[in-house]
């Protein structure tokens, strides 16, 4: 048994922590760079437990979820956001909630995903995922602060 089977949906609050704590920073990447919040606050969670994946090994992560939510959860975001302006407010919350119900089935598929990778990486794991979209991490120390 690998260090990874013991993770479980639980890493999500502590990931939901840092959303709170970098919320405008990470829809900021999400929606100028195309990263995956998830990934990337996945990525701040495995740093503190000195869980380095290979650079191959988020190639691969990355992929295969963004190949899920390009068939579900990004339509369903793009249609939420193009309706904000023509629904009503607990309408839109009900959006709303239906995208948090498919971000939640999107970690369960990065948790499924990441069980089967090892931990052979050598460098940080925020720097290695930023690095994928091109972006360093020396450009985004706040996402580091009280981790």
């Amino acid at each position: 048994m690998t260090f990874v089977n013991h993770f479980d949906i639980s890493l999500w609050k502590i990931c939901d922590g840092y959303y709170h704590q970098h919320q405008a920073l990470c829809l900021e990447l999400q929606d100028n760079h195309q990263l995956n919040v998830n990934l990337l606050l996945l990525s701040l969670w495995l740093d503190t437990q000195d869980y380095l994946l290979s650079s191959q090994d988020w190639t691969k992560l990355q992929s295969e979820i963004h190949q899920w939510e390009a068939r579900i959860l990004l339509p369903y975001r793009k249609l939420r956001k193009l309706s904000k302006n023509s629904l009503a407010s607990d309408e839109y919350q009900q959006m709303l909630d239906v995208e948090l119900m498919l971000e939640r089935k999107s970690q369960g598929l990065i948790l499924h995903k990441l069980k089967q990778l090892s931990h052979f990486g050598k460098t940080s794991n925020l720097g290695t995922y930023l690095s994928l979209f091109n972006l360093n991490k020396a450009d985004y120390p706040m996402l580091t602060e009280q981790v």
